[in-house]
């Protein structure tokens, strides 16, 4: 909230010196590493499929999870909605995540409403 850059640990004395001089000039700093993870995951996003691609990629039911998972059901909801296992929803979810290139539930989200599998209330 308020910092002026990023560097990490492993910056040497240089880098910190330049990073303190953008924050008093009143710019951002950001280490040449961070800058290059930002922007590949610009890349990735832009190169991202549109539309229907994306959930082409599922099988129906990984789309039902997709769905189920981004409306907030437990695992065990999920499972007793689909009449499978608590331990096959855990293996679907994990079959999105490694299809979709996302790493965590606010992916798995974030493509749902990309995807216009749920909507946000108003």
């Amino acid at each position: 909230m308020g910092a002026a850059g990023y560097l990490l640990k492993r910056s040497v004395t240089e880098e910190l010196l330049l990073a303190i001089r953008a924050a008093a000039r009143g710019e951002t700093y950001l280490s040449p590493s961070v800058s290059r993870v930002l922007l590949d995951a610009v890349r990735q996003e832009g190169a991202e499929p549109k539309g229907q691609v994306v959930l082409e990629r599922l099988t129906p039911r990984e789309r039902q999870v997709l769905q189920l998972v981004a409306e907030g059901r437990s695992n065990s909801e999920i499972g007793r909605t689909l009449g499978v296992t608590k331990k096959t929803v855990e293996k679907h979810r994990a079959s999105l995540v490694g299809k979709l290139g996302v790493k965590d539930l606010a992916g798995l989200i974030r493509i749902a409403l990309k995807q216009g599998l749920i909507f946000l209330e108003e």
